[in-house]
Order: C-alpha cells, then structure tokens, then sequence
C-alpha cells in the first residue's frame, strides 16, 4: 500500500455499512486492446468516471482464469487473471490507481463450484483414490442407474453428471462444467482460504461471495420435497425453470455454512477495513438465511436476497415489507441492496416497462434505492438509465437463455458493453469491428457523452444524488421508520443521532399530494428534486420526491 492510499482511503473498519458499491462486469466496461471484450486495464481507464459518480467501491465480477462458459463464473485457477482480462500486473496497477482515488475494490469470490477444467477437478474425477477424490460431491447411482436424488440444476435438468471414468455421479448446481466442491472437506475449505489470502495480499478491500448459501449439501443426499404451487416464485429463477418446483432443503441453505464462514471471517478480521457480502439465491428463505449469516458479528458483514432484484413491480407495500422483515429476521444484520446485477432484467425495463416518461422513472428509482436502510449496489449503465437490451437469439451468448429460450431470453440483456461516447465506434468501448455483444443503438443514444453536464440527465441526477447522500448520514447509516404507505405513495424518515431526514416518494406516473409526518420539517436542497408544500402537505409531480430534515 503506498502513502497515497494510506492517506486517501480511511482505515475504517466500518466503511461497508452504507457504501455504494459499483458493480462492474469486466468483459463489458472497456476494452483497451481491441479485442472486443472489456479488461481490467480498461476498468483502471475508466475509475475517474466511478469516482466522479461518487461511488466508494466497485465490485468487479470474476476476471480469475476460466475457459468462460459461465463467463467467469467457472474458475479453473483462483489465483491469476484470465489472459483476455490482462494479468496479475493489471491488477496491481488497477487497485493502485483505485487506492488513489479512494475508491476501494471488491472481487467476485466463487467458491461453491469450480470449472471442470481447474486442475483439482481434473485430478478429483481421475479415480476414487487420489489426494483430491473427496474434493468434489461424488455418488454411486441408484441400483438402476439413475442419479442419487432428485436435485436439479438452476441452468436446467439434473443436478448430477455422469463421470465414465469414476463410474459415478458428480454434483453440479449450475452447469454440468461447474463442478459443486465439497466443503465437508476441510482440505477444501483450506483450499479455498488460501486462494483469499492470495487477494487479500494483494490489496483487494473486500469480497462479493458468489452463491454463498450454496456451499455445503446434505450428506445424506436426501431427495428435496416438492414445493406448494402457490409458495412457487421466479425471484432466483425464472418461473419457466422446473427448479422452482422444489423445496431446496437439502442440496443447499445448510447449517455446516455458519462454521465456515466464521472462518471466512476470522481470515478477513487479520487485515485491516475488510468487507464481505454474500450473495443469497433462495426464493422461499432469502431473508432468514440473511439473518443467520450476519448475525453475531463473526461471519458476513452484509448479505443481499433477492427481493429487490424480482420480476414482481416495487410498490410502496414491497418496499415497507421488505425492510421490516428484513429487521425481523436479521435484526443484528445489515442488507446491501440492489435494483439491477448482471443476472437480472434492468429495472428500468423490468419494472418501468410502461412508463411513457422512463428518464423520470429512473431518477426516481435511484433516490429510492440510495434512501433504503442498507448499502447500495449500482450495476454499470444503470446511472445511464440504461434499459435491458433486446439480443437476438442468434447472438445469445448466455447458456441460460439459450437454454430456456424463448419464454427466458437469458442474462445477455443486461450484459450488453457500457456506452461512453455517441460519436466514437461501438460507444467507445473498443475499437474492434464486433464486440462480444452487441450494443443497441437506444443505449448509444443515452452514452456518458451525451449525459455528462446535462443537468437534466440521469448521470447528472445519480451523480447529485450521492454527494446530497453523503452529506446527510443517516440516509446512509440511520435506522429506517415508515410513515405512509400508500398505493403509490411512500413516505419514511431515515434517523441518525439528533438527524432525521424525512423521504417523500410519488411512485406514479400523475401528480400527488400527500401529508407531512407530524412535527417540524425544514426542506432540504441539492437533491435534484422538485415539489411544494402546502398547507403542511407535499404536492409530488409524478415520478417525484422530496426531503426534509426535523426541526
């Protein structure tokens, strides 16, 4: 760490608890060799725009050696850089260059699976007496052959692939190249931490645990009951996929996880102001498994469901419910939320599909979002107001789409590559003829060049936003109370010490007037939000909100 860092990024241990978080996806954020595809000196380029958003970290998804089936979701060596993403003196040069402009970098870590390429499955599936033979789930098939249980695969079909060299099966929750390691194993779990040590030493802030409830199995193997139709929801898959149909009970959520990650944690507790959120899939336990894995102070620091991240429209009722049974269930915990990832629609098509005035829309959902009791995450192009991309099936990359196509086009959508300037080739993201995806002309339309010094646009909105955020801190660290929630009306004060800031929301599209909380408000300015107040009543323009402070 040079003497730069050390005096731009605090040493704060607490940094994670109300950070906005930037989630980039490597192959789409800048390609700086022509190839087509992004790159981390292509992320280190491009820093000054997250700085100049405000943001106080990223989240960079797996850029770790992979033969990219799952696009980097299949790790076959956890300590260096896939060669289209640069290399391990890219990174150096990446974090440095982070650190210096205060921005802290938090990696994808993940480690419930691997590729079937990473050398230790490769030595797991040569025999049934090899050093790692038990590194991986393994099982005999039934007398007539078939799998051991009835589990399946989120990507589709049995979660168990047949191995003619060990005569068994092998488990895999995604695809049958990914591998499920077996964390029973305490060489695995070793494995696995000396692979985070590795990044940890090389400077990295924090993790982003991929798939964190699905690390451990039951050992029994036990078949999963099936799940009532109406406790069915496409929330962690989509409603087309047969996987909904199961009550997963036992081939994830385990108790044996809350002893790993206390080691987890105790490894990161070595270093100073390190931070870890944990990535829960699970459409019926979500919030309770949250709150096991932030409880006690000694395991996750934050964890995010999926709540926010549904097909379903937010509504003022979602919004309330959703953090009041967040306190429920993790009382001692602390959410990190997010409208839009790389896994799902962007929101502003997922939930603004109808919206005549969508740039209105957007700005909305970025108040409301940087409002919630919890960390933020921000996916790429969402201060774009980018909408999700309509690929054509021929140039699908996504082996989810493909697989569930039509009635699920897949992930490749939200995935498209970031658009920076109207007037250069492919946006200014690469200077090759064809990029990995194409880039819509809607989104080349909105570009960083077209936005930036726009007042009016949503960059400028995003960008004001964060820093009227940072200067009032209990929209960032306060404990949440609800005050009205209407149909599309939704008002709630954020509290702080001797601060509390009141937030008023109209999630419509006609104007509203709606009624001030009991007690004595002083409006606040710098939010890029206009409204009135009337007689002790707020009158919203549609998609409007406005803030005040107590006293």
């Amino acid at each position: 760490m040079t003497a730069m860092t050390e005096a731009t990024l605090s040493p704060d241990k607490d940094w994670w608890r109300g950070a906005v978080i930037y989630q980039i996806y490597p192959r789409s954020y800048q390609d700086s060799n022509g190839d087509g595809i992004g790159d981390l000196k292509g992320i280190t380029a491009r820093l000054p725009h997250i700085a100049a958003l405000g943001a106080d970290a990223i989240w960079i998804s797996p850029f770790f050696t992979s033969p990219m089936k799952d696009f980097g979701y299949d790790v076959s060596n956890y300590t260096d850089v896939d060669p289209m993403f640069g290399s391990l003196a890219d990174f150096d040069a990446m974090i440095a260059e982070a650190h210096r402009l205060g921005i802290r970098v938090m990696i994808d870590l993940v480690i419930s699976h691997t590729s079937d390429q990473h050398p230790w499955f490769v030595e797991s599936r040569s025999s049934r007496i090899n050093a790692k033979s038990d590194w991986y789930v393994w099982s005999d098939p039934k007398p007539d052959g078939t799998p051991p249980n009835n589990w399946l695969s989120i990507f589709g079909g049995s979660a168990w692939q047949w191995d003619p060299t060990r005569m068994q099966y092998y488990m895999h929750n995604f695809l049958t190249s990914q591998p499920d390691l077996n964390m029973h194993n305490p060489q695995v779990q070793d494995a696995v931490l000396d692979a985070t040590r590795f990044w940890l030493q090389r400077g990295v802030d924090g993790f982003r645990l991929d798939t964190i409830n699905f690390y451990f199995h039951d050992k029994l193997l036990r078949d999963n009951p099936p799940l009532a139709p109406e406790r069915r929801n496409a929330s962690t898959a989509p409603a087309v996929n047969p996987y909904n149909f199961q009550d997963h009970i036992h081939d994830k959520n385990q108790p044996e996880n809350l002893e790993f990650l206390k080691r987890f944690r105790a490894l990161l507790e070595e270093y100073p102001a390190i931070a870890a959120v944990g990535e829960v899939g699970d459409s019926q336990y979500g919030l309770e498994i949250v709150g096991q894995y932030t409880s006690g102070n000694d395991k996750m620091q934050m964890c995010y469901a999926f709540e926010f991240l549904a097909p379903e429209p937010l509504t003022p009722k979602v919004i309330a419910e959703t953090q009041k049974a967040f306190a429920l269930a993790a009382p001692e915990g602390w959410a990190c939320w997010a409208f839009s990832n790389h896994d799902v629609v962007r929101h502003v098509s997922r939930w603004g599909a109808d919206v005549a005035d969508r740039t209105a829309f957007a700005k909305l959902m970025a108040a409301i979002l940087m409002t919630q009791r919890g960390s933020v995450c921000i996916y790429q192009g969402e201060e774009l107001g980018l909408t999700e991309a309509d690929i054509a099936f021929e140039d699908l990359q996504d082996p989810y789409g493909i697989e569930f196509w039509p009635e699920f086009k897949g992930r490749d959508g939200c995935r498209t590559p970031m658009v920076w300037d109207n007037l250069a080739a492919q946006a200014g993201f690469s200077t090759a003829s064809k990029t990995w995806l194409p880039i819509p002309l809607e989104h080349v339309l909105n570009a960083v060049s077209i936005q930036e010094g726009r007042e009016d646009s949503v960059l400028e909105q995003y960008r004001r936003f964060l820093a009227f955020r940072r200067s009032h801190p209990a929209l960032a660290k306060g404990a949440i109370e609800f005050h009205s929630v209407g149909e599309t009306a939704l008002v709630y004060s954020r509290i702080l010490g001797d601060e509390t800031v009141l937030c008023a929301f109209n999630m419509s599209s006609e104007p509203a007037m709606l009624a001030t909380p009991a007690g004595r408000w002083t409006a606040l300015e710098g939010h890029g939000f206009a409204a009135e107040v009337i007689d002790g009543n707020i009158r919203l323009p549609a998609w409007g909100a406005f803030f005040a402070r107590r006293g």
